[in-house]
């Protein structure tokens, strides 16, 4: 697979990422169902139609978690193409708090980890190259190319 001409690339479906920050803690989860089944992850789904993508994250943040975000700050952008020929945009918001009781769901365990912790080896391949970022608080751009789980390559940019 050939990386994808990312000037002319128009994403299948649009999602939300949102990683709670606090106390030098993230809110993550692992995820039960859907993609990225069986991986760690932050809260996050797909945009439904009229949703922003901050909406996004604070609905699904709250489906995942039982946890409503709040204090909710754009922190980058990522570009997914698949060998399948799926293709996603995400946007990833961190928030400075969260309100409500944690819970699991259908779709979700949740679990607060020390940020120093992140467990890289149980999530997917391009969350190394930019989590980094996003916890200096650096704007991100990342575009990366996967066949299944599997990163074939990836990069991340400033804006």
């Amino acid at each position: 697979m050939t990386e994808p001409d990312w000037e002319q690339w128009a994403p299948t479906e649009s999602a939300a990422l949102c990683f709670v920050i606090k106390n030098k803690k993230i809110l993550l989860i692992h995820k039960k169902s859907g993609l990225g089944e069986g991986k760690v992850n932050g809260p996050g789904g797909r945009i439904e139609e009229g949703e922003s993508p901050l909406q996004a994250a604070e609905r699904e943040t709250l489906e995942e978690t039982g946890l409503l975000p709040s204090g909710l700050k754009e922190a980058g952008q990522l570009f997914f193409q698949f060998s399948d020929g799926f293709k996603l945009h995400c946007t990833v918001f961190t928030a400075r708090s969260a309100e409500g009781r944690m819970i699991e769901t259908d779709e979700a365990v949740p679990f607060w980890e020390k940020a120093s912790l992140i467990p890289f080896e149980r999530m997917w391949a391009d969350d190394k190259l930019w989590i980094p970022w996003m916890l200096a608080g650096k704007p991100f751009r990342g575009y990366f190319c996967f066949d299944g789980d599997r990163m074939l390559s990836g990069r991340v940019i400033a804006p």
